[in-house]
């Protein structure tokens, strides 16, 4: 049981995992490319026990009303888990299995897993909030920072079929309303009721597409150096406008895939 980095690995594919730091993938080299961004607040962090903003950093449970620190004024964002240092479970070549105990400032307790399994052409990346004590609203998310560049390749272009785009207010939360999607640049929710499935292609480099079960989807385009594409599993402010229950005899659970090809000339 430590926190040192792990190095999975499977064909010409490598996995930085980064138990200490949040919980978070650190990087993923495919041929020689690095396609997340370095750095210690990037890679890709779990967002958990919410994800996204909640207004005011308030959400009610029942009857109480509770307050969280305010870490993106006048909101809270994306969790207290990539805050924090996990443990490792166990791992193997190619997976390993970290796991993270909920503490203050988040009122309830509970242990969030997370399974990290790279293949060759894959990342798979499974999260479970589970509790033996009271049963609380939760969500579970992955915020992933992909370089807009690998190399001296074009930019990375995003392709995807939304149903709806949650509109954002002033204040960059969901108003409740669902219009038809707009164009980016974007730092917005959108909702793929069949599924999260979003395809990035660095021209003449590679092609990555990120497929979840879920149907909620954010996707942040506004800075130079990367892309964000986000599978949860509710929208942002979620613990207040949707919330999936934990309770002892149900954990919350959640999944995503990342699957890639070359398109290099042979």
């Amino acid at each position: 049981m430590s926190s040192e980095d792990i190095t999975l690995t499977a064909g010409d594919a490598e996995v930085t995992v980064q138990p200490g730091n949040g919980g978070r993938v650190g990087g993923l080299r495919v041929g020689g490319d690095q396609l997340l961004r370095q750095g210690e607040r990037f890679g890709c962090f779990p967002m958990v026990p919410w994800c996204g903003r909640i207004r005011d950093g308030r959400f009610r449970d029942g009857a109480t009303v509770h307050q969280l620190p305010l870490n993106s004024p006048p909101h809270a964002i994306h969790g207290t888990a990539r805050d924090g240092a996990w443990r490792t479970a166990r791992r193997t070549a190619n997976e390993a299995v970290i796991t993270y105990d909920l503490v203050d400032p988040w009122p309830y307790p509970g242990r969030v897993t997370q399974v990290v399994a790279l293949a060759e052409d894959s990342l798979t990346l499974t999260m479970s909030v589970e509790t033996y004590e009271s049963s609380f609203p939760a969500q579970i998310g992955w915020h992933p920072w992909f370089n807009r560049k690998l190399g001296e390749s074009e930019g990375v272009v995003l392709d995807f079929a939304p149903a709806w785009q949650e509109e954002r207010g002033d204040d960059h939360l969901p108003t409740g309303n669902r219009i038809d999607p707009k164009p980016g640049p974007w730092d917005d929710c959108f909702g793929m009721p069949d599924g999260v499935d979003v395809t990035l292609t660095w021209p003449e480099r590679l092609e990555l597409t990120v497929r979840s079960g879920e149907e909620w989807v954010v996707v942040y385009d506004e800075q130079e150096a990367a892309v964000c594409v986000e599978p949860q599993t509710g929208p942002p402010d979620g613990l207040n406008s949707l919330p999936r229950l934990v309770t002892p005899l149900e954990p919350l659970e959640a999944a995503t895939t990342w699957t890639w090809r070359s398109l290099r000339a042979v």
